[in-house]
Protein backbone atom coordinates (compact mmCIF):
# COMPACT_ATOMS: atom_id res chain seq x y z
CA UNK A 1 0.00 0.00 0.00
CA UNK A 2 1.23 3.52 -1.08
CA UNK A 3 0.68 6.94 0.62
CA UNK A 4 0.76 10.67 -0.52
CA UNK A 5 0.96 13.13 2.31
CA UNK A 6 0.31 16.82 1.02
CA UNK A 7 0.35 18.54 4.80
CA UNK A 8 -2.58 16.45 7.03
CA UNK A 9 -4.45 15.10 4.19
CA UNK A 10 -3.87 11.75 3.08
CA UNK A 11 -5.29 10.03 0.16
CA UNK A 12 -5.64 6.47 0.04
CA UNK A 13 -4.27 4.86 -3.19
CA UNK A 14 -4.23 1.32 -2.67
CA UNK A 15 -7.35 -1.11 -1.39
CA UNK A 16 -6.86 -3.98 1.25
CA UNK A 17 -8.40 -7.15 0.05
CA UNK A 18 -12.23 -7.12 0.59
CA UNK A 19 -12.52 -3.44 0.36
CA UNK A 20 -14.29 -3.35 -2.97
CA UNK A 21 -16.92 -5.60 -1.56
CA UNK A 22 -17.73 -3.33 1.46
CA UNK A 23 -18.21 -0.43 -0.84
CA UNK A 24 -20.46 -2.31 -3.45
CA UNK A 25 -23.04 -3.86 -0.30
CA UNK A 26 -22.66 -0.06 0.78
CA UNK A 27 -23.49 1.49 -2.40
CA UNK A 28 -26.86 -1.03 -3.02
CA UNK A 29 -28.12 -0.36 0.58
CA UNK A 30 -27.62 3.35 -0.31
CA UNK A 31 -29.86 3.39 -3.63
CA UNK A 32 -32.07 0.84 -2.04
CA UNK A 33 -33.04 3.57 0.89
CA UNK A 34 -33.57 6.42 -2.03
CA UNK A 35 -35.94 4.24 -3.84
CA UNK A 36 -37.90 3.23 -0.74
CA UNK A 37 -37.80 7.25 0.29
CA UNK A 38 -38.95 7.76 -3.28
CA UNK A 39 -41.71 5.33 -3.12
CA UNK A 40 -43.12 6.52 -0.19
CA UNK A 41 -43.32 10.01 -1.63
CA UNK A 42 -45.11 9.01 -4.69
CA UNK A 43 -47.44 7.13 -2.63
CA UNK A 44 -48.31 10.13 0.18
CA UNK A 45 -48.54 12.21 -2.86
CA UNK A 46 -51.50 10.22 -4.60
CA UNK A 47 -53.61 9.70 -1.35
CA UNK A 48 -53.53 13.82 -0.77
CA UNK A 49 -55.19 14.06 -3.93
CA UNK A 50 -57.93 11.43 -3.32
CA UNK A 51 -58.44 13.44 0.07
CA UNK A 52 -61.40 15.73 0.14
CA UNK A 53 -60.57 19.06 0.59
CA UNK A 54 -60.75 19.94 4.55
CA UNK A 55 -64.10 21.91 6.21
CA UNK A 56 -64.07 24.89 7.10
CA UNK A 57 -64.75 24.88 10.83
CA UNK A 58 -68.21 25.62 12.09
CA UNK A 59 -69.74 25.30 8.27
CA UNK A 60 -72.13 22.80 7.66
CA UNK A 61 -72.07 21.58 3.75
CA UNK A 62 -75.30 22.92 1.86
CA UNK A 63 -78.03 21.00 1.59
CA UNK A 64 -79.42 20.06 -1.97
CA UNK A 65 -82.55 22.26 -2.89
CA UNK A 66 -85.80 20.38 -2.79
CA UNK A 67 -87.72 19.89 -5.77
CA UNK A 68 -90.81 22.02 -5.95
CA UNK A 69 -94.05 19.77 -5.41
CA UNK A 70 -95.72 21.38 -8.29
CA UNK A 71 -94.04 23.16 -10.93
CA UNK A 72 -93.86 27.01 -10.77
CA UNK A 73 -94.38 27.56 -14.45
CA UNK A 74 -97.17 25.95 -16.74
CA UNK A 75 -96.02 23.97 -19.02
CA UNK A 76 -95.89 25.79 -22.65
CA UNK A 77 -98.53 25.16 -25.24
CA UNK A 78 -97.62 22.69 -28.06
CA UNK A 79 -96.01 23.95 -31.03
CA UNK A 80 -98.90 24.50 -33.82
CA UNK A 81 -99.95 21.68 -36.22
CA UNK A 82 -99.65 21.65 -39.66
CA UNK A 83 -102.29 23.72 -41.92
CA UNK A 84 -105.80 22.62 -42.08
CA UNK A 85 -107.87 21.98 -45.30
CA UNK A 86 -110.26 24.84 -43.19
CA UNK A 87 -108.50 28.83 -43.73
CA UNK A 88 -110.09 30.05 -40.39
CA UNK A 89 -108.82 26.78 -38.03
CA UNK A 90 -106.77 28.53 -35.47
CA UNK A 91 -103.38 26.52 -35.49
CA UNK A 92 -103.09 25.19 -31.90
CA UNK A 93 -106.14 23.16 -32.95
CA UNK A 94 -107.41 20.40 -34.72
CA UNK A 95 -110.18 20.60 -37.83
CA UNK A 96 -111.07 17.28 -38.92
CA UNK A 97 -111.86 17.64 -42.70
CA UNK A 98 -114.80 14.76 -42.21
CA UNK A 99 -116.29 16.71 -39.35
CA UNK A 100 -116.07 20.37 -40.17
CA UNK A 101 -118.50 21.71 -37.82
CA UNK A 102 -115.94 20.38 -34.60
CA UNK A 103 -113.19 21.89 -33.61
CA UNK A 104 -110.60 20.24 -30.95
CA UNK A 105 -108.54 22.20 -28.41
CA UNK A 106 -108.25 20.00 -26.00
CA UNK A 107 -104.89 18.73 -23.71
CA UNK A 108 -103.00 21.70 -25.14
CA UNK A 109 -101.88 23.40 -22.52
CA UNK A 110 -103.80 26.75 -23.89
CA UNK A 111 -103.89 29.19 -21.52
CA UNK A 112 -106.36 31.25 -23.60
CA UNK A 113 -109.22 30.33 -25.91
CA UNK A 114 -108.39 30.67 -29.29
CA UNK A 115 -110.71 32.70 -32.03
CA UNK A 116 -114.13 30.20 -32.43
CA UNK A 117 -114.65 30.34 -36.55
CA UNK A 118 -118.57 30.66 -36.89
CA UNK A 119 -119.11 27.65 -38.43
CA UNK A 120 -118.43 25.71 -34.90
CA UNK A 121 -121.22 23.70 -33.44
CA UNK A 122 -118.86 21.59 -31.17
CA UNK A 123 -115.95 22.60 -29.32
CA UNK A 124 -113.68 20.68 -27.42
CA UNK A 125 -111.77 22.76 -24.79
CA UNK A 126 -111.11 20.08 -21.75
CA UNK A 127 -107.58 19.61 -19.64
CA UNK A 128 -106.54 23.12 -20.47
CA UNK A 129 -104.96 25.85 -18.30
CA UNK A 130 -107.85 28.35 -19.16
CA UNK A 131 -109.28 31.07 -16.48
CA UNK A 132 -111.85 32.38 -18.48
CA UNK A 133 -114.09 33.15 -21.73
CA UNK A 134 -113.10 36.45 -23.06
CA UNK A 135 -116.01 37.67 -25.25
CA UNK A 136 -113.70 38.21 -28.22
CA UNK A 137 -113.33 34.56 -28.88
CA UNK A 138 -116.28 33.72 -28.76
CA UNK A 139 -118.24 36.45 -31.23
CA UNK A 140 -118.40 34.38 -34.39
CA UNK A 141 -119.25 31.54 -32.71
CA UNK A 142 -123.31 32.15 -32.22
CA UNK A 143 -124.31 28.51 -33.20
CA UNK A 144 -122.13 26.38 -31.05
CA UNK A 145 -124.08 23.53 -29.50
CA UNK A 146 -121.57 21.66 -27.23
CA UNK A 147 -118.79 22.84 -25.25
CA UNK A 148 -116.74 20.84 -23.35
CA UNK A 149 -114.05 23.08 -20.66
CA UNK A 150 -113.77 20.13 -18.26
CA UNK A 151 -110.58 20.17 -16.20
CA UNK A 152 -109.29 24.20 -16.67
CA UNK A 153 -109.23 26.99 -13.91
CA UNK A 154 -111.93 28.93 -14.88
CA UNK A 155 -113.95 30.25 -11.98
CA UNK A 156 -116.21 32.89 -13.38
CA UNK A 157 -118.57 32.64 -16.95
CA UNK A 158 -119.35 36.32 -18.91
CA UNK A 159 -122.42 37.51 -18.77
CA UNK A 160 -121.48 38.37 -22.82
CA UNK A 161 -120.48 35.26 -23.67
CA UNK A 162 -123.44 32.98 -22.10
CA UNK A 163 -125.69 35.53 -23.83
CA UNK A 164 -125.01 35.34 -27.14
CA UNK A 165 -124.98 31.55 -26.79
CA UNK A 166 -128.22 30.79 -27.69
CA UNK A 167 -128.02 27.36 -29.41
CA UNK A 168 -126.24 26.01 -26.70
CA UNK A 169 -127.53 22.38 -25.69
CA UNK A 170 -124.85 20.16 -23.84
CA UNK A 171 -122.27 23.21 -21.43
CA UNK A 172 -119.26 20.69 -19.57
CA UNK A 173 -117.69 22.51 -16.47
CA UNK A 174 -116.86 20.06 -14.17
CA UNK A 175 -113.29 19.86 -12.42
CA UNK A 176 -112.89 24.03 -12.31
CA UNK A 177 -112.68 26.76 -9.85
CA UNK A 178 -116.37 27.86 -9.70
CA UNK A 179 -117.62 28.80 -6.04
CA UNK A 180 -121.41 29.04 -7.36
CA UNK A 181 -123.34 28.23 -10.20
CA UNK A 182 -123.21 30.44 -13.32
CA UNK A 183 -126.11 32.83 -13.86
CA UNK A 184 -127.16 33.91 -17.32
CA UNK A 185 -127.30 30.05 -18.59
CA UNK A 186 -128.74 29.82 -22.04
CA UNK A 187 -132.30 28.92 -22.42
CA UNK A 188 -131.86 25.92 -24.67
CA UNK A 189 -129.70 23.93 -22.14
CA UNK A 190 -130.53 20.54 -22.03
CA UNK A 191 -127.39 18.94 -19.64
CA UNK A 192 -125.64 21.35 -17.23
CA UNK A 193 -122.37 19.63 -15.53
CA UNK A 194 -121.06 21.48 -12.96
CA UNK A 195 -119.40 18.72 -10.62
CA UNK A 196 -115.89 18.80 -8.77
CA UNK A 197 -115.89 22.07 -8.31
CA UNK A 198 -116.14 24.54 -5.45
CA UNK A 199 -119.37 25.48 -5.72
CA UNK A 200 -121.54 26.82 -2.36
CA UNK A 201 -123.93 28.94 -3.76
CA UNK A 202 -126.86 28.72 -5.94
CA UNK A 203 -127.75 32.53 -7.22
CA UNK A 204 -131.50 33.22 -6.64
CA UNK A 205 -134.00 32.02 -10.18
CA UNK A 206 -130.32 30.71 -11.52
CA UNK A 207 -132.65 28.16 -12.98
CA UNK A 208 -135.81 29.76 -13.78
CA UNK A 209 -135.51 30.15 -17.70
CA UNK A 210 -134.01 26.17 -18.05
CA UNK A 211 -137.25 24.29 -18.73
CA UNK A 212 -135.50 22.76 -21.56
CA UNK A 213 -132.96 20.90 -18.85
CA UNK A 214 -132.77 17.26 -18.15
CA UNK A 215 -129.64 16.67 -16.46
CA UNK A 216 -128.38 18.69 -13.56
CA UNK A 217 -124.70 17.43 -12.14
CA UNK A 218 -123.73 19.34 -8.89
CA UNK A 219 -121.93 16.15 -7.15
CA UNK A 220 -118.73 16.41 -5.29
CA UNK A 221 -119.07 20.61 -4.36
CA UNK A 222 -119.73 22.00 -1.04
CA UNK A 223 -123.55 22.73 -0.92
CA UNK A 224 -125.12 22.73 2.12
CA UNK A 225 -128.91 22.85 3.60
CA UNK A 226 -129.14 26.09 3.42
CA UNK A 227 -128.33 26.57 -0.08
CA UNK A 228 -131.79 25.27 -0.58
CA UNK A 229 -135.13 26.52 -0.37
CA UNK A 230 -138.76 25.55 -2.18
CA UNK A 231 -137.74 27.97 -5.27
CA UNK A 232 -134.14 26.92 -6.28
CA UNK A 233 -134.96 24.41 -9.05
CA UNK A 234 -138.24 26.45 -9.92
CA UNK A 235 -138.42 26.59 -14.02
CA UNK A 236 -136.57 22.83 -13.78
CA UNK A 237 -140.00 21.58 -15.50
CA UNK A 238 -138.30 18.51 -17.18
CA UNK A 239 -135.73 17.38 -15.05
CA UNK A 240 -134.85 14.06 -14.99
CA UNK A 241 -131.33 13.35 -13.65
CA UNK A 242 -130.03 15.70 -10.60
CA UNK A 243 -126.96 14.51 -8.62
CA UNK A 244 -126.56 16.18 -5.36
CA UNK A 245 -123.85 13.38 -4.72
CA UNK A 246 -121.06 14.16 -1.98
CA UNK A 247 -121.80 17.60 -0.93
CA UNK A 248 -122.35 18.51 3.00
CA UNK A 249 -125.77 18.15 3.05
CA UNK A 250 -127.90 16.73 6.47
CA UNK A 251 -131.34 17.23 5.26
CA UNK A 252 -133.26 16.22 1.65
CA UNK A 253 -133.59 19.62 0.10
CA UNK A 254 -136.98 20.95 -0.61
CA UNK A 255 -138.48 21.76 -3.69
CA UNK A 256 -137.11 19.33 -6.07
CA UNK A 257 -138.75 18.84 -9.75
CA UNK A 258 -141.64 16.50 -9.90
CA UNK A 259 -140.54 15.18 -13.13
CA UNK A 260 -137.16 13.60 -11.69
CA UNK A 261 -136.45 10.10 -12.85
CA UNK A 262 -133.28 9.78 -11.18
CA UNK A 263 -132.15 11.18 -7.90
CA UNK A 264 -128.56 10.73 -6.63
CA UNK A 265 -127.54 11.77 -2.99
CA UNK A 266 -125.46 9.55 -1.51
CA UNK A 267 -121.94 10.41 0.26
CA UNK A 268 -123.80 13.29 2.65
CA UNK A 269 -125.06 13.36 6.05
CA UNK A 270 -128.74 12.88 5.61
CA UNK A 271 -129.88 11.77 9.11
CA UNK A 272 -133.34 11.33 8.01
CA UNK A 273 -136.05 11.42 5.14
CA UNK A 274 -139.58 13.81 5.65
CA UNK A 275 -143.00 11.66 5.91
CA UNK A 276 -144.29 11.47 1.75
CA UNK A 277 -141.08 13.57 0.77
CA UNK A 278 -140.59 11.25 -2.29
CA UNK A 279 -144.49 10.97 -3.08
CA UNK A 280 -144.15 14.14 -4.91
CA UNK A 281 -141.94 12.32 -7.67
CA UNK A 282 -144.30 10.43 -8.83
CA UNK A 283 -141.93 9.10 -12.19
CA UNK A 284 -138.85 8.37 -9.88
CA UNK A 285 -136.98 5.14 -10.68
CA UNK A 286 -133.66 5.77 -9.63
CA UNK A 287 -132.35 6.58 -6.01
CA UNK A 288 -129.42 6.52 -4.49
CA UNK A 289 -128.63 7.28 -0.76
CA UNK A 290 -125.71 5.42 0.23
CA UNK A 291 -123.09 6.84 2.84
CA UNK A 292 -125.59 8.91 5.05
CA UNK A 293 -126.31 8.39 8.38
CA UNK A 294 -130.04 7.23 7.98
CA UNK A 295 -131.12 5.05 11.17
CA UNK A 296 -134.74 3.45 11.45
CA UNK A 297 -135.54 6.65 13.50
CA UNK A 298 -135.37 8.61 10.71
CA UNK A 299 -137.20 6.21 8.47
CA UNK A 300 -141.09 6.25 8.08
CA UNK A 301 -142.65 2.73 7.08
CA UNK A 302 -143.47 3.63 3.27
CA UNK A 303 -140.60 6.17 2.66
CA UNK A 304 -139.77 4.06 -0.02
CA UNK A 305 -143.27 2.77 -0.66
CA UNK A 306 -143.40 4.59 -4.59
CA UNK A 307 -145.01 2.66 -7.31
CA UNK A 308 -142.40 3.32 -9.95
CA UNK A 309 -139.32 3.20 -8.31
CA UNK A 310 -137.13 0.31 -9.78
CA UNK A 311 -133.86 0.71 -7.98
CA UNK A 312 -133.24 1.83 -4.59
CA UNK A 313 -129.76 2.49 -2.87
CA UNK A 314 -129.11 2.18 0.93
CA UNK A 315 -125.64 0.82 1.68
CA UNK A 316 -123.69 2.05 4.32
CA UNK A 317 -126.10 3.48 6.33
CA UNK A 318 -127.66 3.05 9.82
CA UNK A 319 -130.25 0.56 9.61
CA UNK A 320 -130.90 -2.17 11.76
CA UNK A 321 -134.66 -3.06 10.31
CA UNK A 322 -135.34 -4.10 6.16
CA UNK A 323 -137.43 -1.58 5.02
CA UNK A 324 -140.45 -1.78 3.53
CA UNK A 325 -140.41 -1.40 -0.08
CA UNK A 326 -143.25 -1.60 -2.92
CA UNK A 327 -144.07 -4.90 -5.17
CA UNK A 328 -142.55 -3.25 -8.30
CA UNK A 329 -138.62 -2.84 -6.97
CA UNK A 330 -136.19 -4.47 -8.60
CA UNK A 331 -133.00 -4.13 -7.47
CA UNK A 332 -132.42 -3.25 -3.75
CA UNK A 333 -128.78 -2.57 -1.62
CA UNK A 334 -128.66 -2.81 1.55
CA UNK A 335 -125.30 -3.96 2.73
CA UNK A 336 -123.28 -2.17 5.60
CA UNK A 337 -125.82 -1.20 7.67
CA UNK A 338 -126.71 -2.66 11.30
CA UNK A 339 -129.23 -5.51 10.27
CA UNK A 340 -129.06 -8.26 12.48
CA UNK A 341 -132.56 -9.92 11.58
CA UNK A 342 -134.88 -10.03 9.04
CA UNK A 343 -138.76 -11.21 8.92
CA UNK A 344 -139.83 -11.95 5.63
CA UNK A 345 -143.74 -11.84 6.48
CA UNK A 346 -143.56 -8.33 7.71
CA UNK A 347 -141.78 -6.57 5.10
CA UNK A 348 -143.19 -8.58 2.52
CA UNK A 349 -144.60 -5.62 -0.15
CA UNK A 350 -148.31 -8.40 -0.68
CA UNK A 351 -149.89 -10.78 1.07
CA UNK A 352 -147.13 -14.29 2.02
CA UNK A 353 -149.34 -17.11 0.10
CA UNK A 354 -147.89 -20.64 1.37
CA UNK A 355 -145.37 -22.81 0.28
CA UNK A 356 -148.00 -24.85 -1.80
CA UNK A 357 -148.71 -22.31 -3.67
CA UNK A 358 -145.24 -21.79 -5.55
CA UNK A 359 -146.14 -22.61 -8.73
CA UNK A 360 -149.71 -20.55 -8.92
CA UNK A 361 -149.76 -17.51 -10.96
CA UNK A 362 -146.63 -14.82 -10.53
CA UNK A 363 -148.16 -12.08 -11.61
CA UNK A 364 -148.84 -9.98 -8.66
CA UNK A 365 -146.05 -11.58 -6.22
CA UNK A 366 -143.31 -8.76 -5.58
CA UNK A 367 -140.26 -7.85 -8.91
CA UNK A 368 -137.54 -7.92 -6.49
CA UNK A 369 -134.68 -9.44 -8.49
CA UNK A 370 -131.33 -8.51 -6.67
CA UNK A 371 -130.73 -8.17 -3.13
CA UNK A 372 -127.68 -7.10 -1.43
CA UNK A 373 -127.48 -8.15 2.54
CA UNK A 374 -123.64 -8.38 2.95
CA UNK A 375 -121.87 -6.27 5.68
CA UNK A 376 -124.32 -6.59 8.41
CA UNK A 377 -125.25 -8.79 11.40
CA UNK A 378 -126.94 -11.61 9.65
CA UNK A 379 -126.06 -15.30 9.97
CA UNK A 380 -127.10 -17.84 7.14
CA UNK A 381 -129.17 -19.39 6.24
CA UNK A 382 -131.83 -17.06 4.37
CA UNK A 383 -134.88 -16.78 5.74
CA UNK A 384 -137.22 -18.88 4.33
CA UNK A 385 -140.39 -16.35 4.53
CA UNK A 386 -138.28 -13.86 2.43
CA UNK A 387 -137.37 -16.64 -0.16
CA UNK A 388 -141.10 -16.88 -0.25
CA UNK A 389 -141.85 -13.31 -0.63
CA UNK A 390 -139.93 -12.56 -3.50
CA UNK A 391 -139.95 -15.37 -5.72
CA UNK A 392 -138.65 -13.87 -8.25
CA UNK A 393 -135.03 -13.54 -6.75
CA UNK A 394 -132.43 -14.06 -9.24
CA UNK A 395 -128.93 -13.15 -6.86
CA UNK A 396 -128.84 -12.62 -3.03
CA UNK A 397 -125.66 -11.26 -1.76
CA UNK A 398 -126.00 -12.46 2.02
Amino acid sequence: METFAFGSNMILHGRAPGDEEKVNRWTMKAAFRLLLLLILVLISEVNGQRQKPARKPGRKPARPTPEPVEPTELPPPLPPGPPSVFPDCPRECFCPPDFPSALYCDSRNLRKVPLIPPRIHYLYLQNNFIDNLPEESFKNATELRWVNLDNNRIKKLDRRVMEQMDSLVFLYLEKNQLKEVPSFLPANLEQLRLSRNQISKIPSGVFNKLEHLVLLDLHHNKLSDGVFNKNTFRGLKNLMQLNLAHNILRKLPPGLPSAIHQLFLDRNNIEGIPDDYFKEFPNLAFLRLNYNQISDKGLPKNSFNLSNLLVLQLAHNKLTTMPFINPKLEHLYLNDNSIEKINGTQICPTALVTFQDFSSDLENVPRLRYLRLDGNQLKPPIPLDLMMCFRLLQSVVF
